[in-house]
């Protein structure tokens, strides 16, 4: 038997009954409510749904950023649920790259030393060589000793992408990437944040609320009042199967 006509297909990350309240008393909001989910190594999932549905709380969670109530979170079949905070922290650092919509970069720091630091904090050796390297992939290789502020927004966005990618994390999270920028730089972020995908063959969680941009994932996920409503993958699993 040819047993690589079985190819083994790895899970990245997995959700179990995942649910979460935020705020107390009469200001609680039961933000995400029993959500199962399960992402394989190397998808594109865009993640959609209306403001106050959900979603962007949904990727804290799976980048260790918000804690679960009760349930349970594997990123490369690590509990995250049951970690400390140091080692939430120390695995976040080394195998969940991060963009947010408002890039985060530290004002009195250059691109370089943006992308640069959080390595050296994570303990990885050859920091500075890593960010040149990886700052010049995204077409900055000009602009290393810029501050944040001498720096157009779409810049400052690729500096953000360059920090997510040093590590080489498994996981590349983007928090509506594009949602800060005008159209043509927005495309280009888009572009980028794609090209990298599948140069290096990362899993892409992606929230927007652009349906374009969502359509350009593999994978499409409709979250609406804390649950998922829709899954492309089930549903295409659904029509496959015979009534």
């Amino acid at each position: 038997m040819d047993i690589g006509l079985f190819a083994l297909t790895e899970t990245v990350i997995e959700l179990k009954n995942a649910d979460l309240t935020l705020g107390s008393a009469a200001a609680s909001v039961h933000v995400l409510k029993g959500i199962d989910l399960t992402i394989d190594a190397g998808e594109a999932v865009g993640i959609i749904g209306p403001s106050g549905s959900g979603k962007s709380t949904l990727l804290m969670v799976l980048a260790g950023l918000e804690r679960l109530d009760s349930g349970e979170i594997f990123i490369k079949n690590a509990p995250l649920h049951s970690f400390s905070e140091d080692a939430l922290a120390e695995f976040r650092g080394r195998n969940i790259g991060i963009v947010f919509q408002s890039f985060h970069l530290i004002a009195n720091m250059t691109a370089l030393e943006n992308v640069a630091v959080p390595l050296e904090l994570a303990g990885i050796s050859e920091a500075f060589d890593i960010a040149r390297r990886e700052l010049t992939a995204v077409g900055l290789g000009d602009r290393l000793n810029h501050y944040p502020g001498q720096l157009s927004g779409g810049e400052q966005q690729r500096v953000a992408i360059a920090r997510a990618l040093a590590p080489s994390p498994a996981l590349l999270i983007a928090d509506e990437p594009t949602g800060n920028l005008d159209t043509e730089t927005g495309k280009q972020i888009a572009d980028l944040l794609f090209a990298k995908q599948a140069e290096r063959g990362m899993t892409l969680l992606l929230v927007t609320h652009d349906n374009s941009l969502a359509a350009r994932c593999s994978r499409q996920i409709r979250v609406r009042s804390g649950e998922i409503v829709e899954d492309s993958a089930k549903r295409t699993v659904d029509q496959a199967v015979p009534a």
